[in-house]
C-alpha cells in the first residue's frame, strides 16, 4: 500500500471517528421568532450609542462593525497588577431568557468572532460570563461558562493540582466544537439559537454547532456582547429577538 493512500485512509477514520463523538445538530431551529428587541446596520459614522465598550477596540467603518484585538499581550501596570490580553468585545444591554441573534460576519485576519451572554448581576461566575457561540475558521464552539470554565468554585478548584481530575470531571460536556471551513475575506450568516438549556447555531442556513448544558438555561441574560480575537473582525446587519422553542 503507497503512503499517500495510507494517509489518506487516516484522515477518513481520524474524521469519521471525530464526528462519531459529535452530537447530531438539529437540522431544524430550537427557536421560534416573537417580538423584535433590536437592529442595527452600522450604517452610521460611529456605532449607536446604545453599545458600549466592554474592551476596546470597535469601530463603524463602511457600513459596519468592525473588532480589533489591541489588548493583545499582558502588560504590567505601575501598581503591580497584570493588564491581561483579551479579545476585543462591545456590548448591549438586551435583557432575555430565549432568544434569537442574527449577524453578518467576516473574518479579514481574526482567528474568532463570537456572540456571548453574560449577566453580570450574577456573582457565581467570574464577570458574570453565562454562555457563548465562537466561529473560528476551523470550527464552531459553544461554552457553557456558568457552570463551566467561569464558573468560580470550579476556577478555584484549578488553583489545586491535586484537583485536575475532579475539574476534568466537571467541565465534561460544558462545551463542545464541531468542524468547519470558512474563508477569510467572505461574508457568513450567523444565527445563534438559545432556548432552555440549548444553544444552536447555525451558518449560511446550515446547523453547525449544538450544545445542552445548563448554563445555558440562566433566565436573566441581561448583557450580548460581541466578540473579536486578532484584527480584524467584522460584523453588520444584527437583529435581536425574542424567542420560545419551536414547536416539533
Amino acid at each position: 500500500m503507497n503512503i499517500r493512500l495510507i494517509l489518506n485512509l487516516t484522515i477518513v477514520v481520524t474524521t469519521a471517528a471525530f464526528a462519531v463523538d459529535l452530537p447530531t445538530v438539529p437540522e431544524q431551529s430550537i427557536a421560534k421568532k416573537k417580538e423584535l428587541l433590536f437592529s442595527d446596520d452600522f450604517g452610521g459614522a460611529q456605532p449607536a450609542a446604545v453599545w458600549h465598550k466592554v474592551v476596546p477596540t470597535f469601530v463603524a467603518e463602511n457600513g459596519a462593525l468592525k473588532g480589533t484585538q489591541t489588548r493583545d499581550k499582558n502588560v504590567i501596570l505601575a501598581n503591580g497588577t497584570t493588564n491581561k490580553a483579551h479579545a476585543a468585545v462591545h456590548g448591549l444591554q438586551i435583557p432575555t431568557k430565549d432568544s434569537i441573534v442574527e449577524t453578518r460576519i467576516r473574518f479579514d485576519g481574526a482567528t474568532m468572532i463570537d456572540v456571548e451572554f453574560d449577566d453580570r448581576a450574577y456573582t457565581n461566575s467570574h464577570y458574570g460570563h453565562l454562555c457563548r457561540a465562537q466561529v473560528r475558521l476551523s470550527g464552531v464552539t459553544i461554552i457553557d461558562e456558568r457552570d463551566g470554565g467561569m464558573n468560580n468554585a470550579i476556577r478555584e478548584m484549578r488553583n489545586d493540582p491535586t484537583k485536575k481530575a475532579e475539574v476534568a470531571k466537571l467541565l465534561a460536556g460544558r462545551s463542545v466544537t464541531y468542524p468547519a471551513k470558512l474563508e477569510a475575506g467572505k461574508w457568513y450568516s450567523l444565527v445563534v439559537e438559545t432556548v432552555g438549556d440549548q444553544m444552536r447555531v447555525t451558518l449560511d442556513g446550515k446547523p453547525a454547532a449544538w450544545l445542552k448544558s445548563s448554563g445555558i438555561a440562566h433566565a436573566t441574560k441581561s448583557k450580548i456582547e460581541l466578540g473579536v480575537a486578532g484584527k480584524d473582525g467584522w460584523f453588520d446587519d444584527i437583529k435581536v429577538w425574542n424567542a420560545e422553542a419551536a414547536v416539533p
